[in-house]
Protein backbone atom coordinates (compact mmCIF):
# COMPACT_ATOMS: atom_id res chain seq x y z
CA UNK A 1 0.00 0.00 0.00
CA UNK A 2 1.18 3.49 -0.76
CA UNK A 3 2.46 5.60 2.11
CA UNK A 4 0.09 8.19 3.56
CA UNK A 5 -2.96 6.21 2.43
CA UNK A 6 -5.88 5.47 4.75
CA UNK A 7 -7.89 2.29 4.23
CA UNK A 8 -8.78 0.84 7.62
CA UNK A 9 -12.10 -0.82 6.80
CA UNK A 10 -12.75 -3.28 3.98
CA UNK A 11 -16.18 -3.58 2.40
CA UNK A 12 -17.87 -6.85 3.43
CA UNK A 13 -19.65 -7.34 0.13
CA UNK A 14 -18.03 -7.76 -3.28
CA UNK A 15 -20.44 -5.88 -5.53
CA UNK A 16 -18.77 -6.57 -8.87
CA UNK A 17 -21.29 -9.30 -9.71
CA UNK A 18 -24.34 -7.71 -8.09
CA UNK A 19 -27.22 -5.58 -9.36
CA UNK A 20 -30.02 -3.92 -7.44
CA UNK A 21 -32.42 -6.48 -8.94
CA UNK A 22 -30.39 -9.42 -7.69
CA UNK A 23 -30.13 -7.99 -4.17
CA UNK A 24 -33.93 -7.45 -4.01
CA UNK A 25 -34.69 -10.88 -5.51
CA UNK A 26 -32.30 -12.70 -3.18
CA UNK A 27 -33.67 -10.88 -0.13
CA UNK A 28 -37.30 -11.51 -1.08
CA UNK A 29 -36.57 -15.20 -1.65
CA UNK A 30 -34.69 -15.60 1.64
CA UNK A 31 -37.06 -13.65 3.93
CA UNK A 32 -40.21 -12.60 2.05
CA UNK A 33 -42.21 -11.66 5.16
CA UNK A 34 -39.49 -9.60 6.84
CA UNK A 35 -40.30 -5.88 6.97
CA UNK A 36 -38.04 -3.74 4.79
CA UNK A 37 -39.65 -0.29 5.13
CA UNK A 38 -41.92 1.44 7.63
CA UNK A 39 -43.71 4.72 6.87
CA UNK A 40 -44.56 6.24 10.26
CA UNK A 41 -47.15 8.82 9.14
CA UNK A 42 -49.48 5.99 8.04
CA UNK A 43 -48.02 3.02 9.92
CA UNK A 44 -47.80 1.09 6.62
CA UNK A 45 -45.11 -1.60 6.46
CA UNK A 46 -43.55 -2.92 3.26
CA UNK A 47 -42.17 -6.46 3.31
CA UNK A 48 -39.39 -7.73 1.11
CA UNK A 49 -41.88 -9.70 -0.95
CA UNK A 50 -44.00 -6.58 -1.45
CA UNK A 51 -40.89 -4.58 -2.35
CA UNK A 52 -40.00 -7.07 -5.08
CA UNK A 53 -43.57 -7.24 -6.40
CA UNK A 54 -43.80 -3.44 -6.56
CA UNK A 55 -40.44 -3.22 -8.33
CA UNK A 56 -41.50 -5.84 -10.91
CA UNK A 57 -44.81 -4.08 -11.54
CA UNK A 58 -43.10 -0.79 -12.24
CA UNK A 59 -40.44 -2.40 -14.43
CA UNK A 60 -43.01 -4.27 -16.52
CA UNK A 61 -45.15 -1.14 -16.85
CA UNK A 62 -42.23 0.96 -18.10
CA UNK A 63 -41.19 -1.73 -20.58
CA UNK A 64 -44.80 -2.09 -21.81
CA UNK A 65 -45.06 1.60 -22.67
CA UNK A 66 -41.83 1.51 -24.65
CA UNK A 67 -39.19 2.77 -22.23
CA UNK A 68 -35.92 1.26 -23.47
CA UNK A 69 -33.49 -0.58 -21.18
CA UNK A 70 -31.04 1.88 -19.63
CA UNK A 71 -33.27 4.90 -20.35
CA UNK A 72 -33.57 7.60 -17.70
CA UNK A 73 -36.74 7.81 -15.58
CA UNK A 74 -37.22 10.83 -13.30
CA UNK A 75 -38.38 11.13 -9.69
CA UNK A 76 -39.50 14.42 -8.14
CA UNK A 77 -41.12 13.59 -4.81
CA UNK A 78 -40.73 13.81 -1.07
CA UNK A 79 -39.81 10.79 1.03
CA UNK A 80 -42.44 8.08 1.26
CA UNK A 81 -43.61 4.86 -0.32
CA UNK A 82 -43.83 6.39 -3.81
CA UNK A 83 -40.27 7.70 -3.72
CA UNK A 84 -38.86 4.42 -2.41
CA UNK A 85 -40.71 2.27 -4.96
CA UNK A 86 -39.70 4.42 -7.93
CA UNK A 87 -36.11 4.82 -6.74
CA UNK A 88 -35.55 1.07 -6.49
CA UNK A 89 -38.10 -0.12 -9.05
CA UNK A 90 -36.54 1.70 -11.99
CA UNK A 91 -33.11 0.23 -11.26
CA UNK A 92 -34.70 -3.19 -10.75
CA UNK A 93 -36.07 -3.01 -14.29
CA UNK A 94 -32.75 -2.05 -15.85
CA UNK A 95 -33.60 1.64 -16.21
CA UNK A 96 -31.62 4.56 -14.82
CA UNK A 97 -33.26 6.36 -11.91
CA UNK A 98 -32.83 10.13 -11.99
CA UNK A 99 -33.60 11.91 -8.73
CA UNK A 100 -34.48 15.61 -8.69
CA UNK A 101 -34.48 17.94 -5.71
CA UNK A 102 -37.97 19.33 -4.96
CA UNK A 103 -36.51 22.57 -3.57
CA UNK A 104 -34.02 23.16 -6.38
CA UNK A 105 -36.00 26.00 -8.00
CA UNK A 106 -37.60 26.24 -11.43
CA UNK A 107 -34.49 27.22 -13.40
CA UNK A 108 -32.52 24.27 -12.05
CA UNK A 109 -35.41 21.83 -12.48
CA UNK A 110 -35.92 22.90 -16.05
CA UNK A 111 -32.23 22.47 -16.79
CA UNK A 112 -31.81 19.00 -15.23
CA UNK A 113 -35.05 17.72 -16.80
CA UNK A 114 -33.73 18.59 -20.23
CA UNK A 115 -30.13 17.57 -19.57
CA UNK A 116 -31.09 14.12 -18.25
CA UNK A 117 -33.39 13.44 -21.23
CA UNK A 118 -36.08 11.82 -19.10
CA UNK A 119 -39.29 10.99 -20.94
CA UNK A 120 -41.25 10.08 -17.80
CA UNK A 121 -41.28 11.97 -14.51
CA UNK A 122 -42.92 10.47 -11.43
CA UNK A 123 -44.09 13.00 -8.88
CA UNK A 124 -46.39 13.34 -5.88
CA UNK A 125 -49.22 15.77 -5.17
CA UNK A 126 -46.99 18.28 -3.38
CA UNK A 127 -44.64 18.60 -6.38
CA UNK A 128 -47.10 18.22 -9.26
CA UNK A 129 -47.32 21.95 -9.98
CA UNK A 130 -43.51 22.32 -9.95
CA UNK A 131 -43.18 19.36 -12.32
CA UNK A 132 -45.66 20.80 -14.84
CA UNK A 133 -44.10 24.25 -14.60
CA UNK A 134 -40.57 22.93 -15.14
CA UNK A 135 -41.49 21.09 -18.34
CA UNK A 136 -43.99 23.64 -19.67
CA UNK A 137 -41.66 25.91 -21.64
CA UNK A 138 -39.64 23.60 -23.83
CA UNK A 139 -40.07 20.03 -22.54
CA UNK A 140 -43.63 19.04 -23.53
CA UNK A 141 -42.44 15.51 -24.38
CA UNK A 142 -41.84 14.73 -20.68
CA UNK A 143 -44.82 12.74 -19.36
CA UNK A 144 -45.67 13.64 -15.75
CA UNK A 145 -47.21 10.80 -13.73
CA UNK A 146 -48.57 11.72 -10.30
CA UNK A 147 -49.21 9.27 -7.46
CA UNK A 148 -49.81 9.37 -3.73
CA UNK A 149 -46.76 9.88 -1.53
CA UNK A 150 -48.07 7.35 0.98
CA UNK A 151 -49.93 4.84 -1.20
CA UNK A 152 -47.33 4.52 -3.93
CA UNK A 153 -48.00 3.30 -7.44
CA UNK A 154 -51.25 1.55 -8.41
CA UNK A 155 -50.19 -0.72 -11.25
CA UNK A 156 -51.47 -4.09 -12.49
CA UNK A 157 -49.75 -7.30 -11.44
CA UNK A 158 -46.53 -8.05 -13.29
CA UNK A 159 -47.37 -11.74 -13.55
CA UNK A 160 -44.62 -13.79 -15.20
CA UNK A 161 -43.58 -11.12 -17.69
CA UNK A 162 -39.96 -11.28 -18.82
CA UNK A 163 -37.66 -8.36 -18.10
CA UNK A 164 -34.30 -7.49 -19.60
CA UNK A 165 -31.70 -8.15 -16.91
CA UNK A 166 -29.38 -5.26 -15.99
CA UNK A 167 -25.65 -5.97 -15.76
CA UNK A 168 -23.47 -4.85 -12.82
CA UNK A 169 -21.71 -2.21 -14.92
CA UNK A 170 -24.92 -0.78 -16.38
CA UNK A 171 -26.02 2.69 -15.31
CA UNK A 172 -28.29 2.60 -12.26
CA UNK A 173 -28.48 6.16 -10.92
CA UNK A 174 -28.12 9.68 -12.28
CA UNK A 175 -27.97 12.29 -9.53
CA UNK A 176 -27.20 15.97 -9.88
CA UNK A 177 -24.73 17.70 -7.61
CA UNK A 178 -25.73 20.88 -5.84
CA UNK A 179 -22.63 22.81 -6.83
CA UNK A 180 -22.25 26.28 -5.37
CA UNK A 181 -21.32 27.79 -8.73
CA UNK A 182 -22.34 26.98 -12.30
CA UNK A 183 -24.89 24.45 -13.44
CA UNK A 184 -25.34 21.14 -11.60
CA UNK A 185 -23.34 18.19 -12.90
CA UNK A 186 -25.01 14.83 -13.48
CA UNK A 187 -23.16 12.07 -11.61
CA UNK A 188 -23.54 8.60 -13.14
CA UNK A 189 -23.36 5.52 -10.91
CA UNK A 190 -23.47 1.93 -12.07
CA UNK A 191 -25.07 -0.87 -10.07
CA UNK A 192 -21.56 -1.84 -8.94
CA UNK A 193 -20.50 1.58 -7.69
CA UNK A 194 -23.86 2.28 -6.03
CA UNK A 195 -23.85 -1.05 -4.19
CA UNK A 196 -20.17 -0.65 -3.28
CA UNK A 197 -21.08 2.62 -1.56
CA UNK A 198 -23.79 0.82 0.40
CA UNK A 199 -21.38 -1.99 1.29
CA UNK A 200 -18.99 0.59 2.76
CA UNK A 201 -21.73 1.69 5.14
CA UNK A 202 -22.57 -1.92 6.07
CA UNK A 203 -18.92 -2.63 6.80
CA UNK A 204 -18.10 0.52 8.77
CA UNK A 205 -21.18 0.29 10.99
CA UNK A 206 -21.40 -3.52 11.25
CA UNK A 207 -24.98 -3.57 10.02
CA UNK A 208 -26.94 -6.83 10.39
CA UNK A 209 -30.50 -8.06 9.69
CA UNK A 210 -31.65 -6.96 13.16
CA UNK A 211 -30.83 -3.31 12.49
CA UNK A 212 -33.39 -0.63 11.70
CA UNK A 213 -32.32 2.73 10.25
CA UNK A 214 -34.19 6.02 10.61
CA UNK A 215 -34.02 7.90 7.30
CA UNK A 216 -34.80 11.62 7.70
CA UNK A 217 -32.58 12.81 4.84
CA UNK A 218 -34.17 13.23 1.39
CA UNK A 219 -34.05 10.50 -1.23
CA UNK A 220 -32.92 13.08 -3.78
CA UNK A 221 -29.53 13.10 -1.99
CA UNK A 222 -26.80 10.45 -2.05
CA UNK A 223 -26.79 10.08 1.74
CA UNK A 224 -30.47 9.18 1.97
CA UNK A 225 -30.20 6.95 -1.10
CA UNK A 226 -27.10 4.92 -0.28
CA UNK A 227 -26.64 5.09 3.48
CA UNK A 228 -30.23 4.51 4.59
CA UNK A 229 -31.71 2.58 1.63
CA UNK A 230 -28.97 0.67 -0.22
CA UNK A 231 -27.10 -0.28 2.98
CA UNK A 232 -30.21 -1.80 4.63
CA UNK A 233 -30.93 -3.53 1.32
CA UNK A 234 -27.48 -5.17 1.36
CA UNK A 235 -27.58 -6.05 5.06
CA UNK A 236 -31.09 -7.52 4.95
CA UNK A 237 -32.29 -5.02 7.53
CA UNK A 238 -34.98 -2.32 7.50
CA UNK A 239 -35.55 1.43 7.19
CA UNK A 240 -38.07 3.76 8.86
CA UNK A 241 -38.86 6.58 6.42
CA UNK A 242 -40.92 9.61 7.48
CA UNK A 243 -41.71 12.33 4.95
CA UNK A 244 -39.01 14.65 6.30
CA UNK A 245 -37.04 15.57 9.39
CA UNK A 246 -39.14 17.01 12.22
CA UNK A 247 -37.33 17.83 15.41
CA UNK A 248 -40.49 17.35 17.49
CA UNK A 249 -41.04 13.82 16.15
CA UNK A 250 -37.49 12.54 15.72
CA UNK A 251 -37.14 10.69 19.03
CA UNK A 252 -40.73 9.44 18.87
CA UNK A 253 -39.91 7.77 15.54
CA UNK A 254 -36.77 6.25 17.02
CA UNK A 255 -38.41 4.81 20.13
CA UNK A 256 -41.73 3.74 18.58
CA UNK A 257 -39.96 1.78 15.83
CA UNK A 258 -37.01 0.57 17.92
CA UNK A 259 -34.52 2.09 15.47
CA UNK A 260 -30.96 0.96 16.11
CA UNK A 261 -29.24 3.81 14.24
CA UNK A 262 -29.87 6.98 12.30
CA UNK A 263 -28.06 9.11 9.74
CA UNK A 264 -28.11 12.89 10.09
CA UNK A 265 -26.21 16.05 9.21
CA UNK A 266 -24.67 18.56 11.66
CA UNK A 267 -27.61 20.95 11.33
CA UNK A 268 -30.01 18.21 12.46
CA UNK A 269 -27.69 17.36 15.37
CA UNK A 270 -27.77 21.03 16.41
CA UNK A 271 -31.56 21.17 16.23
CA UNK A 272 -31.87 18.06 18.39
CA UNK A 273 -29.56 19.68 20.93
CA UNK A 274 -31.81 22.73 20.87
CA UNK A 275 -34.73 20.73 22.25
CA UNK A 276 -35.87 21.82 25.68
CA UNK A 277 -34.42 19.50 28.32
CA UNK A 278 -37.93 18.16 28.97
CA UNK A 279 -38.51 17.53 25.24
CA UNK A 280 -35.87 14.85 24.77
CA UNK A 281 -35.94 11.20 25.81
CA UNK A 282 -34.17 9.73 28.82
CA UNK A 283 -31.08 7.63 28.16
CA UNK A 284 -32.89 4.40 29.03
CA UNK A 285 -35.55 5.11 26.40
CA UNK A 286 -32.82 5.02 23.75
CA UNK A 287 -31.40 1.65 24.73
CA UNK A 288 -32.14 0.22 21.26
CA UNK A 289 -29.95 2.83 19.51
CA UNK A 290 -26.44 1.53 18.81
CA UNK A 291 -25.17 4.77 17.26
CA UNK A 292 -26.01 7.92 15.40
CA UNK A 293 -24.18 8.92 12.25
CA UNK A 294 -23.20 12.41 11.08
CA UNK A 295 -22.10 13.19 7.53
CA UNK A 296 -22.34 15.61 4.57
CA UNK A 297 -20.53 18.41 6.42
CA UNK A 298 -17.90 18.67 9.17
CA UNK A 299 -19.30 18.13 12.66
CA UNK A 300 -18.04 20.79 15.09
CA UNK A 301 -16.34 19.06 18.07
CA UNK A 302 -18.34 21.13 20.57
CA UNK A 303 -21.61 19.95 19.01
CA UNK A 304 -20.36 16.35 18.86
CA UNK A 305 -19.41 16.22 22.53
CA UNK A 306 -22.57 17.99 23.68
CA UNK A 307 -24.79 15.51 21.78
CA UNK A 308 -23.11 12.45 23.28
CA UNK A 309 -23.33 13.95 26.78
CA UNK A 310 -27.00 14.91 26.34
CA UNK A 311 -28.40 11.73 24.79
CA UNK A 312 -25.86 9.04 25.70
CA UNK A 313 -25.65 7.78 22.10
CA UNK A 314 -22.27 7.28 20.37
CA UNK A 315 -22.11 9.66 17.40
CA UNK A 316 -20.00 8.42 14.51
CA UNK A 317 -18.64 11.17 12.27
CA UNK A 318 -18.20 10.13 8.64
CA UNK A 319 -17.55 11.70 5.25
CA UNK A 320 -19.10 10.97 1.89
CA UNK A 321 -19.46 12.54 -1.55
CA UNK A 322 -22.01 12.19 -4.35
CA UNK A 323 -19.29 11.09 -6.76
CA UNK A 324 -18.18 8.28 -4.41
CA UNK A 325 -21.67 6.89 -3.68
CA UNK A 326 -21.58 8.38 -0.20
CA UNK A 327 -19.25 7.06 2.46
CA UNK A 328 -15.48 7.18 2.03
CA UNK A 329 -14.38 7.83 5.63
CA UNK A 330 -15.72 6.64 8.97
CA UNK A 331 -14.75 6.58 12.60
CA UNK A 332 -14.92 3.20 14.36
CA UNK A 333 -18.09 2.27 16.22
CA UNK A 334 -16.12 2.16 19.48
CA UNK A 335 -16.63 5.65 20.91
CA UNK A 336 -13.33 5.48 22.79
CA UNK A 337 -11.49 5.01 19.50
CA UNK A 338 -13.03 8.07 17.82
CA UNK A 339 -10.99 11.08 16.79
CA UNK A 340 -13.27 14.00 17.60
CA UNK A 341 -13.00 16.49 14.76
CA UNK A 342 -12.08 13.80 12.21
CA UNK A 343 -14.51 11.99 9.87
CA UNK A 344 -12.35 8.91 10.29
CA UNK A 345 -10.32 6.53 8.15
CA UNK A 346 -10.74 5.16 4.66
CA UNK A 347 -13.68 2.75 4.46
CA UNK A 348 -13.96 0.25 1.61
CA UNK A 349 -11.71 2.42 -0.52
CA UNK A 350 -8.33 4.09 -0.27
CA UNK A 351 -7.94 7.72 0.73
CA UNK A 352 -4.77 9.79 0.48
CA UNK A 353 -3.56 13.32 0.99
CA UNK A 354 -1.99 14.71 -2.18
CA UNK A 355 1.69 15.41 -1.48
CA UNK A 356 1.01 14.02 1.97
CA UNK A 357 4.52 12.64 2.32
CA UNK A 358 5.83 16.20 2.70
CA UNK A 359 6.42 16.87 6.40
CA UNK A 360 7.30 20.23 7.91
CA UNK A 361 8.28 20.50 11.60
CA UNK A 362 6.96 16.99 12.22
CA UNK A 363 3.50 17.71 10.76
CA UNK A 364 2.09 16.39 7.50
CA UNK A 365 1.38 19.20 5.05
CA UNK A 366 -2.27 20.05 4.41
CA UNK A 367 -3.34 19.19 0.86
CA UNK A 368 -6.25 17.84 -1.18
CA UNK A 369 -8.03 14.67 -0.02
CA UNK A 370 -8.21 12.10 -2.83
CA UNK A 371 -9.93 8.71 -3.07
CA UNK A 372 -10.09 5.61 -5.25
CA UNK A 373 -12.15 2.44 -5.04
CA UNK A 374 -15.09 0.49 -6.54
CA UNK A 375 -17.58 3.09 -5.32
CA UNK A 376 -16.37 5.84 -7.68
CA UNK A 377 -18.78 7.28 -10.24
CA UNK A 378 -18.54 6.38 -13.89
CA UNK A 379 -18.35 10.07 -14.75
CA UNK A 380 -20.35 13.24 -15.35
CA UNK A 381 -23.15 13.04 -17.93
CA UNK A 382 -22.28 14.79 -21.22
CA UNK A 383 -19.25 16.44 -19.61
CA UNK A 384 -16.01 14.63 -20.47
CA UNK A 385 -13.93 17.69 -19.61
CA UNK A 386 -15.26 17.84 -16.04
CA UNK A 387 -14.87 14.06 -15.72
CA UNK A 388 -11.23 14.22 -16.75
CA UNK A 389 -10.54 17.15 -14.42
CA UNK A 390 -12.09 15.27 -11.49
CA UNK A 391 -9.42 12.56 -11.58
CA UNK A 392 -5.65 12.60 -11.23
CA UNK A 393 -3.50 11.02 -13.92
CA UNK A 394 -3.09 7.93 -11.72
CA UNK A 395 -6.83 7.45 -11.22
CA UNK A 396 -7.64 9.10 -7.87
CA UNK A 397 -10.80 11.18 -7.51
CA UNK A 398 -10.11 14.76 -6.41
CA UNK A 399 -12.58 15.68 -3.67
CA UNK A 400 -11.74 19.39 -3.56
CA UNK A 401 -11.49 19.11 0.24
CA UNK A 402 -8.32 20.08 2.08
CA UNK A 403 -7.03 17.97 4.93
CA UNK A 404 -4.22 16.12 6.61
CA UNK A 405 -3.71 12.62 7.99
CA UNK A 406 -2.34 11.58 11.36
CA UNK A 407 0.01 8.64 11.91
CA UNK A 408 -2.91 6.23 12.46
CA UNK A 409 -4.65 7.11 9.20
CA UNK A 410 -7.37 9.43 10.54
CA UNK A 411 -8.20 12.26 8.14
CA UNK A 412 -8.78 15.79 9.42
CA UNK A 413 -10.71 18.02 7.01
CA UNK A 414 -9.64 21.66 7.16
CA UNK A 415 -11.84 23.16 4.45
CA UNK A 416 -12.63 23.39 0.76
CA UNK A 417 -9.98 24.52 -1.68
CA UNK A 418 -12.33 27.18 -3.11
CA UNK A 419 -13.43 28.33 0.35
CA UNK A 420 -10.04 29.14 1.85
CA UNK A 421 -9.82 32.66 3.26
CA UNK A 422 -6.59 34.39 2.20
CA UNK A 423 -5.98 37.34 4.50
CA UNK A 424 -2.78 39.30 3.95
CA UNK A 425 -1.26 36.33 2.13
CA UNK A 426 -2.07 33.94 5.00
CA UNK A 427 -4.36 30.95 4.41
CA UNK A 428 -7.12 30.72 7.02
CA UNK A 429 -9.36 27.67 7.29
CA UNK A 430 -13.05 28.60 7.75
CA UNK A 431 -13.53 25.31 9.62
CA UNK A 432 -11.14 26.41 12.38
CA UNK A 433 -13.21 29.55 12.96
CA UNK A 434 -16.53 27.67 12.78
CA UNK A 435 -15.43 25.25 15.48
CA UNK A 436 -14.62 28.09 17.88
CA UNK A 437 -17.93 29.91 17.23
CA UNK A 438 -19.89 26.70 17.88
CA UNK A 439 -18.38 26.62 21.37
CA UNK A 440 -20.18 29.87 22.22
CA UNK A 441 -23.52 29.41 24.03
CA UNK A 442 -26.64 29.99 21.94
CA UNK A 443 -25.13 29.33 18.50
CA UNK A 444 -27.20 26.98 16.31
CA UNK A 445 -25.26 27.40 13.04
CA UNK A 446 -22.11 29.22 12.01
CA UNK A 447 -20.05 29.72 8.88
CA UNK A 448 -16.92 31.83 8.39
CA UNK A 449 -16.31 33.35 4.96
CA UNK A 450 -13.86 35.64 3.24
CA UNK A 451 -15.06 39.06 2.08
CA UNK A 452 -13.16 41.61 -0.07
CA UNK A 453 -10.93 44.01 1.86
CA UNK A 454 -8.75 46.83 0.47
CA UNK A 455 -6.07 46.34 3.12
CA UNK A 456 -5.72 42.55 3.38
CA UNK A 457 -7.25 41.39 0.10
CA UNK A 458 -9.76 39.37 2.12
CA UNK A 459 -11.10 39.84 5.63
CA UNK A 460 -12.83 37.27 7.83
CA UNK A 461 -16.59 37.55 8.38
CA UNK A 462 -18.88 35.13 10.17
CA UNK A 463 -22.55 34.34 9.68
CA UNK A 464 -24.32 33.08 12.78
CA UNK A 465 -27.80 31.70 13.46
CA UNK A 466 -28.90 31.77 17.12
CA UNK A 467 -30.59 28.78 18.72
CA UNK A 468 -34.37 29.17 19.17
CA UNK A 469 -35.02 31.50 22.07
CA UNK A 470 -31.37 32.51 22.39
CA UNK A 471 -29.74 35.88 21.74
CA UNK A 472 -26.11 36.54 20.89
CA UNK A 473 -24.16 39.38 22.48
CA UNK A 474 -21.72 40.37 19.72
CA UNK A 475 -18.95 41.74 21.91
CA UNK A 476 -19.01 38.63 24.07
CA UNK A 477 -18.75 36.46 20.95
CA UNK A 478 -15.89 38.62 19.65
CA UNK A 479 -13.97 38.29 22.94
CA UNK A 480 -14.54 34.53 22.85
CA UNK A 481 -13.06 34.31 19.33
CA UNK A 482 -10.09 36.54 20.16
CA UNK A 483 -9.26 34.36 23.15
CA UNK A 484 -9.38 31.14 21.11
CA UNK A 485 -8.18 32.35 17.69
CA UNK A 486 -6.23 35.55 18.24
CA UNK A 487 -7.11 38.91 16.77
CA UNK A 488 -5.88 38.15 13.24
CA UNK A 489 -8.29 35.23 12.66
CA UNK A 490 -11.22 36.67 14.61
CA UNK A 491 -14.05 37.76 12.28
CA UNK A 492 -14.09 41.50 11.69
CA UNK A 493 -17.89 41.42 11.53
CA UNK A 494 -20.60 38.99 12.65
CA UNK A 495 -23.81 38.71 10.62
CA UNK A 496 -26.73 37.41 12.66
CA UNK A 497 -29.10 35.60 10.30
CA UNK A 498 -32.35 33.67 10.43
CA UNK A 499 -30.94 30.84 8.33
CA UNK A 500 -27.91 29.89 6.24
CA UNK A 501 -28.11 28.71 2.61
CA UNK A 502 -27.73 24.94 2.30
CA UNK A 503 -27.65 22.22 -0.32
CA UNK A 504 -30.07 19.27 -0.24
CA UNK A 505 -27.80 17.40 2.19
CA UNK A 506 -27.91 20.23 4.72
CA UNK A 507 -24.37 21.33 3.96
CA UNK A 508 -23.90 25.08 4.43
CA UNK A 509 -22.98 26.75 1.13
CA UNK A 510 -20.40 29.37 2.08
CA UNK A 511 -19.96 30.79 -1.40
CA UNK A 512 -23.62 31.86 -1.43
CA UNK A 513 -23.27 33.69 1.88
CA UNK A 514 -21.37 36.61 0.36
CA UNK A 515 -24.48 37.40 -1.71
CA UNK A 516 -26.79 36.65 1.22
CA UNK A 517 -25.14 39.22 3.48
CA UNK A 518 -27.20 42.36 3.30
CA UNK A 519 -30.53 40.62 2.73
CA UNK A 520 -33.39 41.74 5.00
CA UNK A 521 -32.97 38.90 7.51
CA UNK A 522 -29.32 39.78 8.16
CA UNK A 523 -27.88 42.18 10.70
CA UNK A 524 -24.17 42.98 11.12
CA UNK A 525 -22.69 43.29 14.57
Amino acid sequence: MESNVSGEFAALTDCRELTVRRVIDDGAAAHPDRVFAVFPETGVELTWAQLREGARRLAVHLASIGVAPGATVGLLAGNGRLALEVFLGCMYGGFTTVTFNPVAGQNTLRYVLGHSEVSILFTDEANLEAAHSARAHDLPEVAVLCASTDQGLDLPSAGSAELAAPAPQDDALLIYTSGTTGRPKGVIHSHTSLLAGGANTVSAHHLCPQDSALCVLPLCHINGQVVTVIAPLLSGSSVVMPHQFRVSQFWNWVTANQCTWFSAVPTIISYLLGLDATGGPAHEELASVRFGRSASAPLPPAVHEAFVARFGIPLVETMGITETAAQILSNPLDHEAHRIGSPGKGCGNQVRIANGDIVVDGTHVEAEIQVRGPNLMRGYLKNPEATAAAFTTDGWYRTGDLGCMDDEGFIFVTGRIKELIIKGGENISPREIDDVIYQFPGVLEAAAIGVPDTRYGEEVAACVVPSPGASIVPEALRRHCEEKLGVFKTPKVFHVMNTLPKGPSGKIQRLKLVDAIGEPDTSAV
